[in-house]
């Protein structure tokens, strides 16, 4: 099996937030590659972390079981998650997950800034 079907870019943005563009496929075998993301945006005095999941192609449990990871790890550094871009399928499970009652969801990028700022 090849590698993962994901790319992550991260953007910083006024410092204390950063943006991770994922585009493709969340699953399991994307580990390597969302927590080189997490180093990468968590770093230099970072406070929250916004995900842009309006590339995301496919996600699956395993998916959701990184998101969690990643979760965990945000929490332990005092960082707030959130997230923009989510399908309606999508939202509904981080809703029947409960992973939004831990993880903002907003509408899209302006939205989450706008959050991030309050």
């Amino acid at each position: 099996m090849d590698g993962p079907m994901v790319t992550m870019g991260v953007r910083h943005l006024g410092g204390q937030v950063a943006v991770v563009d994922i585009k493709g496929e969340v699953t399991a075998a994307c580990e390597p590659v969302l927590m080189s993301a997490y180093e990468e945006a968590g770093g230099l005095g970072t406070s929250r972390l916004v995900l842009n999941f309006a590339g995301l192609e496919y996600m699956n449990s395993g998916g959701i079981g990184m998101i969690v990871t990643l979760l965990v790890r945000a929490n332990r550094q005092r960082q707030q998650l959130a997230a923009y871009g989510l399908s309606d399928h999508y939202r509904e499970i981080f809703e029947l997950t409960r992973l939004d009652e831990a993880i903002t969801i907003y509408d899209d990028e302006a939205s989450a800034l706008v959050g991030a700022a309050t």
